[in-house]
């Protein structure tokens, strides 16, 4: 028995060597990452506080996604001062005021270590149409309104839509871009009113074989298209309105039938019994369409 005993509190002895070892060797372990960490930190401190890490010129930036505005422009629209410490610039709040910029839709601002500098990547808002809202001198003469006074020739604002159908005051684009090419779609009406509709109605507007040249949204119960057959009576704007552009569509060779100086508009309000009105008092004719 005495012999056993021995043996065990030997063993006892070699466990507790072997624990005291263990935990020696934890806690060097422990001071040399502790050491590393703060020797890393510390190396990343001072780097960060080099003067090479500083945002010097514009030269620093590097700006994609532009085909409108030019980077000059771009530029003009970035609120950073020079020179300032990159790490004091905040790229969310810069890409967060870039977007607060009619004529950006996306913005997305980051740092670039090597070299240093930040990288700016956005999306314009690209005009699709010339919108004009409120009083149209133009619509009042086609009534028989006599009113050609400077007070109503400035109820009429003008701006640009984007396919989205966000208005854009024209004037933050060309004052960015002087040469901007206007496009040539027109819209007439309150933005309010077509906007629930302008989505569907340009991308179905885009697929037509047809040419739009004017949109006339001022009366609600009417919406009139000016288009190379004429002008198009589509009624109050529904969802009817792919398949009435998809008929348009289909009577695209109407003119070689028809004198288009005899056709006073085409009426398209119900797209399944398209009828041409003629210049002639109560005379109309139902056009045969191509089987689909």
């Amino acid at each position: 028995m005495a012999g056993i005993v021995s043996v065990s509190r030997s063993d006892l002895e070699g466990r507790r060597k072997k624990l005291r070892q263990k935990r020696q060797m934890k806690i060097i372990q422990t001071i040399w990452q502790t050491f590393a960490v703060s020797s890393l930190a510390g190396g990343l401190l001072w780097m960060v506080t080099q003067p090479i890490w500083v945002l010097r010129t514009p030269k620093d930036i590097d700006i994609s996604g532009n085909h409108l505005l030019s980077r000059e422009a771009i530029e003009s629209l970035l609120v950073v001062s020079y020179p300032q410490s990159l790490w004091r610039i905040e790229p969310y709040g810069i890409a967060e005021s870039l977007k607060q910029q009619p004529t950006i839709a996306q913005a997305t601002v980051s740092r670039r270590l090597f070299p240093p500098g930040l990288i700016v990547q956005i999306h314009e808002r690209v005009p699709v149409a010339i919108a004009y809202s409120g009083y149209s001198r133009a619509i009042a003469q086609s009534r028989g309104e006599q009113r050609n006074t400077d007070s109503d020739h400035k109820k009429v604002s003008v701006g640009l839509l984007d396919a989205s159908g966000v208005w854009i005051p024209v004037e933050k684009y060309t004052s960015l871009n002087p040469n901007l090419k206007l496009p040539s779609l027109k819209v007439f009406g309150l933005p309010e009113q077509y906007r629930p509709y302008w989505d569907q109605l340009y991308h179905a507007l885009i697929q037509s074989s047809v040419n739009v040249m004017e949109i006339d949204f001022q009366d609600p119960t009417n919406l009139i298209l000016k288009t190379e057959l004429g002008n198009i009576h589509l009624g109050a704007p529904s969802s009817l309105l792919p398949e009435q552009i998809k008929v348009m569509a289909q009577m695209r060779h109407l003119p070689a039938q028809l004198n288009p100086n005899q056709v006073e508009y085409i009426d398209l309000k119900n797209p399944e019994f398209p009828l041409v009105q003629m210049n002639q008092k109560n005379k109309s004719l139902t056009p045969q369409l191509p089987k689909k």
